[in-house]
């Protein structure tokens, strides 16, 4: 439904486009300056820092990004995307590095811009840039959980991703990986590493009524634990079933991606050092 008044009209499109529109895209999409100024006189839209008009629905957290010049990105616009997060102590807001004289109270400022270009007025960063700023803002397993998060829903593509200049070392570390950031490929980049040393791996084996990732000999049992064992209840489940292989003469070690992906050297010593031992072979009976 349409309507004559230039009021309404100018306040429905700051509500449909999120609740705060630079007033550069208002006047192209044929608003005047005037009605501008009149629906701020009224006090049905706010002005903020000079060129910004906004409703008084809007977002709390694209508010405060708009206070500071920025935009919403990291973990603050990946939960906004419906990928898998921490939960954040604060707004992750990405500034120019020409900012100053900024409040950062209750925010995370993140220092200039990532790879990708984003349309200039934007207050939410395009995915790349969120996960360039994830990369260097959270500790491995975290970051890790927000990129395979991108891929495992389709937001981002690994192959896509491998090929951005991303001038991030931890960035690019992750897009080296990123086709393999799931459990299933963190399984394969696991036993391709043991199965390069000469260690015969059992994938899938069922033991004790449940299949295990791998299985070296017949008593030394290999898990990998994936993205999916974020929950408290994936981990009692893991405890249980490690328990119950104990109690019946099995070995369990139990890796986690981080390890696997980032120190393998790690993984091989452990497991190479359980097959010195003995530990893959049954006892001997008599």
């Amino acid at each position: 439904m349409t309507t004559s008044d230039p009021l309404l009209r100018l306040e429905g499109e700051v509500r449909a486009r999120g609740g705060s529109v630079h007033s550069a895209d208002l006047r192209a999409a044929g608003h005047s300056a005037h009605t501008m100024a009149l629906a701020v006189a009224a006090g049905r839209l706010e002005r903020m820092r000079r060129s910004w008009l906004v409703a008084d629905a809007c977002d709390a957290g694209i508010r405060r990004a708009v206070e500071v010049g920025g935009r919403l990105t990291c973990v603050t616009a990946a939960a906004r995307r419906g990928l898998w997060t921490a939960r954040a102590d604060a707004l992750h807001v990405a500034v120019p590095r020409t900012s100053s004289r900024l409040s950062g109270d209750g925010l995370r400022l993140h220092w200039g811009a990532g790879p990708r270009p984003v349309p200039r007025h934007a207050v939410v960063d395009d995915v790349v840039n969120i996960l360039f700023h994830v990369a260097q803002c959270l500790p491995p397993p975290d970051a890790l959980a927000v990129w395979e998060s991108a891929i495992r829903t389709r937001t981002a593509d690994p192959d896509e991703l491998r090929r951005v200049a991303w001038h991030s070392s931890a960035a690019a570390r992750y897009a080296s990986v990123a086709s393999v950031l799931s459990d299933s490929g963190i399984e394969t980049r696991f036993v391709g590493i043991l199965r390069s040393l000469g260690v015969p791996v059992r994938q899938q084996v069922r033991v004790d009524g449940h299949r295990v990732d791998g299985l070296v000999g017949e008593r030394l049992v290999l898990q990998v634990d994936g993205f999916a064992h974020h929950q408290a209840a994936d981990r009692r489940r893991d405890l249980r079933a490690d328990a119950r292989l104990v109690l019946r003469g099995y070995t369990v070690l139990r890796f986690d991606f981080v390890q696997v992906l980032f120190s393998p050297d790690e993984v091989i010593a452990t497991v190479t050092m359980a097959i010195a031992q003995g530990l893959h072979r049954a006892p001997r009976r008599g």
